[in-house]
């Protein structure tokens, strides 16, 4: 029995100190990188796109 709360408290104190900088930053940078990213893969495609150039 020993086993399975030693487990249990370690899970505890992994998931609270996983959790600890989530709380604080957001996601606003994740989410400004992501539009950046698919700005240039838009700008990527439409500059060269190889189903208008086979037509």
């Amino acid at each position: 029995m020993l086993v399975p709360v030693l487990a249990a408290l370690a899970a505890t104190v992994w998931s609270t100190w996983t959790q600890r900088n989530s709380r604080k930053s957001g996601d606003g940078a994740e989410l400004a990188g992501y539009a950046r990213f698919r700005e240039a893969m838009e700008r990527e495609h439409s500059a060269s796109d190889p189903a208008s150039d086979v037509a």
